[in-house]
């Protein structure tokens, strides 16, 4: 008989606090005691079953800070029962990968009914926060005390109070002690080693671990390309058609790493677990409003939002705006060649070129910290009209933003190159550009990402332990000031901004390979910092994201093979430029364009073929699956033939009755 939660004792008088609730500071005392209740209460009544409490309780010295700040936890029973609600695959006894049960949780490896870490910190949080959001109204028609946050059955109670402002966060706690050990093997000690990614999935999650992991990869892979490009950069420098076979291996290189990628993405996510995950009816976005009706798929009262009306909002609004912001953009780029321009006659003008020779990097230093400015304010710009586009999904909100973002920065970022490469036909100048903006991106990143939050991060540090410090509460300081601290630490707000970033790169690796070989070089020398300031990043700086099974990159994976094709194009053209192949076609242009195109042609065949020759999943991952899927198919056999069996049994005897 299958184990529910309302037939056991969750109960505990003392929990390990795993995640935290911060309400608002003027929240009503019978909303506070509502919240509290729905937490607590058995899932018959509609509850949680979780455990809460304040983290100052009644009766204790409390602050400002502390008095709307509850710690959320649960038992280890309500942990293991909500790992198989949400469908967590753990390894066998015998090696396999399976959906987790209660009833057959004896079968896992690792398990006994003493052992509290078979469910890793970030699992259990995933569990936590995965019942918070689906603690769903029921008779309730409001939040008491708030008549104008309306409720209605089925709605997520958690998201309505984020919404209407009564809550203002939820994240995970750190475990300091988990966080040291991880430091001590990840980022603290500066040396060549392979990051430890099964750590940082059991810490952070799947989602985190596979941009570290991809991080690592990219780096990895990218350390042939430096090291063919330094020898090319010293001794063959304005010989283009000596590019040829360089920009061939860039061309064969690129699709490889791709394909690769995914067979090692898929091996890695198959022993976590998440390659077998089944993806589950996705509830609609917190910010997702609309008319109350019945939705008629799962049969739920929620808001519904005419496709039409987002599709005039895309297509009359969202779409003028981001032409409008291209059209800047290439205005923003005519003025940088005004200033190369004037920054070149200054210099052949002046009487001492020696001095004047910094204002022909100047323009592309100005120019690459415009970009990047702009960059960040089209995002927000982005993230506000795809906010306003209203959205059902969360996976459909991040498809319409990753588009609008790498479309705008595709251009703002490459337009000048191209422009150069193919108007201008001016190759030092592209080359002198490729590396100005490369370097100064990579700088700005930096700072702008780790070191000026890492400074100010370390100031608030010092404030909050001063405040402790005259703090003469009876509680445990120690969890006291960790919460106080974290809990106006800054908010990760997901990988998108990293991706964002290596997609740009591979970008400048490989668009314009055969004009500027180093930028590989470059690229590693940022990426082996980028890993260890991205994890001081995740451990020091930001709150603890809440982790998200994952089993791919998803549609950044898709984002990169396009920029692969891309650049086959773009380094047969360039090669097409080239003075020593022009000299081979000096009549005829157009047999010239004829076989650049076939040439193009045969690369994107050739390309097609390795990513097709290369299967996406091992051999060993492909029969393994296989096999899970036939066992899951004859266990539902069996289960079909028990049915009638049964019916058969029923029938038997309710026909002996008649003929008694």
């Amino acid at each position: 008989m299958k184990v529910t939660l309302s037939a056991l004792d969750t109960t505990e008088t003392f929990f390990k606090p795993l995640v935290i609730i911060e309400l608002a500071q003027d929240v009503k005392e019978e909303t506070r005691k509502w919240l509290e209740k729905k937490i607590n209460d058995k899932k018959k009544n509609g509850g949680a079953q979780l455990l809460i409490r304040p983290l100052v309780e009644n009766g204790e010295e409390q602050t400002s800070e502390s008095k709307n700040l509850y710690l959320i936890g649960a038992s280890t029973i309500r942990l293991l029962l909500g790992a198989e609600s949400v469908g967590l695959v753990k390894e066998c006894n015998d090696h396999t990968m399976r959906v987790f049960t209660y009833e057959t949780r004896q079968n896992f490896s690792g398990f006994s009914d003493d052992n509290d870490d078979f469910l890793t910190m970030a699992e259990c949080q995933f569990i936590i926060k995965h019942e918070l959001e689906n603690l769903r109204a029921r008779d309730e028609k409001m939040i008491p005390g708030y008549p104008q946050a309306k409720l209605y059955p089925g709605k997520s109670i958690l998201r309505r109070l984020l919404t209407s402002g009564l809550v203002t966060q939820v994240f995970p706690l750190h475990d300091k002690e988990s966080l040291k050990k991880l430091e001590s093997t990840w980022y603290n000690r500066f040396k060549m080693k392979y990051q430890p990614l099964d750590g940082i999935r059991a810490y952070f999650g799947e989602t985190i671990a596979l941009y570290f992991g991809f991080l690592e990869y990219f780096t990895l892979a990218l350390i042939p390309m430096a090291l063919i490009g330094l020898p090319y950069y010293v001794f063959d420098w304005e010989d283009y058609d000596k590019y040829v076979i360089f920009a061939s291996f860039n061309l064969i290189w690129s699709t490889v790493i791709l394909e690769v990628w995914k067979r090692g993405c898929a091996l890695m996510t198959y022993r976590w677990g998440t390659l077998l995950m089944k993806r589950q009816f996705e509830e609609p976005r917190p910010g997702f409003h609309g008319v109350l009706g019945i939705n008629p798929i799962t049969g739920r009262e929620e808001p519904l939002y005419s496709s039409f009306k987002r599709q005039l909002r895309i297509y009359l609004v969202s779409l003028p705006f981001v032409c409008l912001c291209l059209y800047f953009s290439l205005y923003v780029m005519m003025i940088y060649f005004d200033l190369e321009t004037w920054a070149q006659d200054v210099h052949h003008d002046s009487n001492y070129p020696e001095l004047t020779s910094f204002l022909l990097f100047l323009p592309s230093i100005v120019y690459a910290i415009v970009i990047e400015i702009m960059n960040r304010l089209y995002r927000f710009a982005a993230e506000f009209l795809t906010s306003w586009e209203n959205h059902r999904l969360e996976s459909a909100y991040q498809n319409h933003l990753i588009l609008k973002v790498l479309v705008f920065n595709f251009l703002n970022c490459f337009a000048s190159l191209f422009y150069i490469a193919f108007v201008m036909k001016d190759m030092k100048l592209l080359r002198q550009s490729l590396a100005t903006l490369l370097i100064t991106s990579q700088i700005l990143n930096q700072i702008v990402e780790t070191l000026l939050p890492y400074w100010l991060q370390r100031k608030y540090g010092l404030r909050v332990k001063k405040k402790v410090q005259a703090l003469k509460a009876d509680v445990d300081v120690t969890l006291y000031e960790q919460i106080i601290l974290e809990k106006d630490m800054g908010t990760y707000l997901g990988t998108f901004d990293d991706y964002l970033e290596l997609f740009l790169q591979f970008g400048y690796v490989s668009l314009f390979s055969c004009v500027y070989p180093l930028a590989a070089a470059f690229a590693v020398l940022n990426n082996f910092s980028e890993i260890n300031s991205d994890a001081l990043k995740m451990c020091k700086i930001f709150k603890r994201p809440f982790a998200e099974p994952s089993s791919n990159i998803g549609v950044w994976q898709l984002a990169f093979e396009t920029m692969s094709v891309i650049s086959v194009v773009t380094n047969c053209a360039l090669i097409g430029m080239s003075p020593q192949l022009n000299a081979v076609f000096p009549d005829s242009k157009i047999d010239l364009i004829l076989m650049v195109v076939a040439v193009e042609h045969a690369l994107l065949a050739l390309k097609f073929v390795l990513a097709f020759v290369i299967p996406d999943k091992p051999q060993e991952i492909q029969v393994k699956l296989a096999k899970l899927e036939f066992e899951s198919l004859e266990a539902l056999k069996q289960q079909h033939i028990k049915l009638v069996a049964e019916s058969l049994k029923e029938e038997l005897k309710e026909e002996e009755k008649k003929a008694a």
